[in-house]
């Protein structure tokens, strides 16, 4: 490792703590301190790769906007500090990008690791064409933005990924089969983990099985045109 202050982006499992890299585990190992979206998550993660002793500070939604600066001086200033959220690529839905926009603007040194990611492995786990695809994040709560953003996604012959939660998935796909009850639709759930899952299928059919059978779990839901 070089002895030079950086901030470094480490991607986390994402359900199999099997799924975490070497290179991953040498920054955890080597950095002065990790800021943790939720230190109650990373400290479990850091006690099963054998690290210990390490300063842990919290990185989250409320606070990343005045904590960003703070890490990218102290990157500046010589600490090597590696960023991880609860689990998967830190920026993607999850605190991270503050941080490098902190430290683009002020110089401090930056990198960025390969590695885990919900909507990457869910979109090659598809089936959908992966040569064109829009990750929109969570879906809106209200139903009306909801459709919205799916009409957008389904006319525009790109592949679509959102988190959805478990508890709105079958309102989700009611407005999906009303707005096209061809539209193919997978629902990725708990991936990498024991109970992992693909159901695969056009809206109305998926809609009739989530009906029957209440989702649980971390879902990805994807979405493409006919």
């Amino acid at each position: 490792m070089e002895t030079e202050g950086r901030i470094i982006l480490v991607p986390t499992p994402i359900g199999n703590l099997g799924d975490i890299t070497l290179r991953a585990i040498e920054v955890l190992k080597s950095a002065d301190r990790i800021a943790c979206e939720d230190t109650r998550r990373t400290a479990p993660l850091l006690a099963h790769l054998g690290i210990s002793g390490k300063t842990l500070v919290s990185l989250h939604e409320h606070n990343e906007a005045r904590r960003a600066p703070e890490l990218a001086e102290a990157a500046r200033n010589g600490e090597t500090i590696a960023l991880v959220t609860d689990a998967g690529m830190p920026g993607v839905s999850d605190p991270g990008y503050r941080v490098v926009q902190a430290c683009i603007e002020s110089g401090a040194p930056l990198e960025v690791l390969p590695g885990p990611s919900a909507v990457i492995t869910a979109l090659i786990g598809s089936g959908f064409p992966c040569h064109a695809f829009r990750f929109g994040g969570f879906l809106p709560v209200k139903s009306g933005k909801r459709k919205s953003a799916l009409e957008a996604v389904l006319s525009s012959g790109e592949t679509g990924i959102f988190f959805e939660s478990p508890h709105r998935l079958v309102s989700t796909l009611e407005i999906l089969a009303e707005i096209d009850p061809s539209a193919r639709v997978c629902v990725a759930r708990e991936l990498s983990k024991k109970f992992e899952t693909y159901h695969r299928g056009n809206a109305a059919d998926i809609l009739t099985h989530f009906q029957t059978h209440p989702p649980k779990g971390e879902i990805v839901l994807l979405v493409h045109g006919k």
